[in-house]
């Protein structure tokens, strides 16, 4: 199908694009933020003690296991100064030793507002602190040394508002995105009044320096069927992460689709000014895009409450993953996956197409087929995976014109062999996580409770371990792995490998806690 692109141009970037370097250096080898570094590589090239030559010999170091009923996880560990820090379904952020476990501080979000909460993004640690954000539209700074609260700020009370965007900090500022799940409500919910918004807030005090909203303000249009006001355009939360540039002062972000009506930036790509948030520009990948949780039901008494259903526009064809910047032949580009299957790569500087490449066919109403998370680039290839795209496939393009250079289906196995093999109904082939590399490897988990280790040359598998078996936490509570957890992916750091597991979208039996797992030589 054709994905209309359309481009407006708002204000000329006019700083001096970086001739080369696809990374900020981490000489440390430290993975602070989701992204690693600000550019959004999710590459650690400092890390030379696991190797495409040993890797075959990594081996469970130890595990944290978070009890029964909390859920599934979903946030993404930050590593940095020796200490893991990491979100749980329960509530609470943890700070462990990074190479034993061993207990350093524990925060309860809950001692802030009102009602249960989970962290579903990753940490990002920088200048002393620990920024993360929750399921209740609340963004936290705590001590990274005492796991003391500094300052929270509640970014939107808007009925079903969430932080699953990790903050990126650059120049005294937080940058951090906010979605929203209230088009899930229900068809008895008023839908829907909320809209996208991508936040900078002062990084020591937590006040908002300015917000840039991707739809305008919501206004009644109308009435539902069951005589409930109806309001629009909403949407367009920002789910992903952000990337920037700090050559150039810009701050790169996907949005999502409308909730109801067709205005604003959905399903678009911002890049926005860091210090006062104007746009640069802005480019919309699908023309119209309009989706509720009705428009997945089959009963059409539900679907009087989809969004212009007749009109084949329920899509949901987010761009919920998160951008690469790179640079190539002197010119810097911004890559960035949709739900649809397209991989597309535009000139950072102007917003315009460079190229695109389709890796999976969409899925009727939605995007699960497509690319999901994030993609990774490690200076010589972007690495890119689809999702439940039959099967899911890990991908390695030419960064100059998205030629690929090989592909590596979900193995054939996954379902057939280790714990996946028990419940053969339910297993799928399909990668959940964002691609994280490292020199030589690329690491990517799938549905199937697979962790993979892949050669960065070839794509051929060099490493493999089922998480779906049981473990004692070094918490104390007994753990049982599962799908591997979307929403991030691997971190791997001075030697270790940290992978969440136990994903909700694939429901296996689990009479323990899902868990956080670590492995080393």
């Amino acid at each position: 199908m054709a994905i209309p692109i359309v481009v407006s141009l708002v204000m000329p970037l006019t700083a001096m694009v970086p001739p080369a370097g696809a990374a900020v250096p981490r000489a440390n080898g430290d993975w602070p933020t989701w992204q690693g570094d600000r550019l959004g590589s999710r590459y650690n090239p400092a890390e030379h003690t696991i190797t495409p030559a040993n890797v075959g010999g990594l081996k469970l170091k130890w595990a944290f296991a978070y009890p029964k009923e909390a859920g599934t996880p979903r946030s993404q560990p930050a590593v940095s100064g020796g200490t893991v820090y990491f979100g749980g379904p329960d509530g609470k952020m943890y700070a462990r030793d990074a190479r034993t476990g061993g207990a350093r501080w524990t925060f309860d979000l809950t001692t802030v507002g009102t009602g249960g909460t989970q962290v579903q993004d990753g940490p990002a640690v920088s200048g002393g602190r620990v920024y993360f954000g929750d399921i209740r539209g609340y963004l936290y700074a705590v001590d990274r040394r005492t796991g003391r609260l500094d300052w929270v700020t509640r970014l939107d009370a808007t009925p079903g508002a969430v932080v699953t965007s990790s903050p990126i900090v650059f120049d005294g500022r937080v940058y951090v995105g906010v979605s929203s799940g209230e088009n899930v409500a229900g068809k008895d919910h008023a839908c829907c009044t909320f809209r996208g918004h991508l936040d900078a807030l002062d990084a020591r005090t937590g006040k908002v320096a300015w917000r840039y909203y991707t739809v305008p303000k919501p206004k009644q249009d109308g009435t539902w069927p069951n005589g409930l006001p109806r309001y629009a355009p909403s949407g367009g939360g920002v789910w992903s992460s952000p990337a920037v540039d700090p050559e150039t002062h810009t701050v790169y972000v996907g949005t999502g689709q409308n909730y109801t009506g067709s205005g604003g930036h959905f399903d678009s790509v911002l890049a926005l000014d860091t210090r006062t948030g104007r746009a640069r520009w802005t480019r919309k990948m699908t023309d119209v895009d309009t989706w509720r949780a009705e428009c997945g039901s089959q009963d059409p008494a539900d679907q009087k409450y989809c969004p212009n259903l007749p009109d084949g526009t329920a899509l949901d064809f987010d761009l919920g993953a998160a951008p690469n910047l790179f640079t190539v032949g002197g010119r810097r580009l911004v890559g960035i996956g949709q739900k649809v299957g397209v991989y597309h790569v535009l000139d950072a500087r102007t917003g315009k197409a460079v190229w695109r490449r389709q890796l999976s066919t969409p899925m009727p109403n939605g995007g699960l087929s497509g690319i999901q998370w994030g993609s990774s680039y490690d200076g010589h290839r972007l690495y890119v995976a689809t999702y439940m795209a039959d099967p899911g496939t890990l991908f390695a393009l030419d960064p100059a014109t998205g030629h690929v250079l090989w592909q590596a289906p979900s193995p054939a196995d996954g379902c057939t062999t280790g714990g996946a093999a028990k419940y053969p109904d339910i297993c799928q082939r399909g990668f959940t996580p964002a691609v994280t590399t490292t020199p030589g490897l690329v690491w990517e988990g799938g549905m199937d409770g697979k962790m993979r280790a892949y050669s960065a040359d070839t794509g051929r598998v060099l490493w493999s371990y089922d998480t779906m078996r049981d473990v004692q936490g070094v918490n104390g509570l007994p753990g049982r792995g599962g799908a591997l957890s979307g929403g991030g992916g691997a971190v791997v750091s001075h030697g270790l490998l940290y992978t969440q597991t136990g994903y909700a979208f694939t429901p296996y039996p689990n009479d323990r806690g899902s868990a956080l797992m670590v492995f080393g030589r």
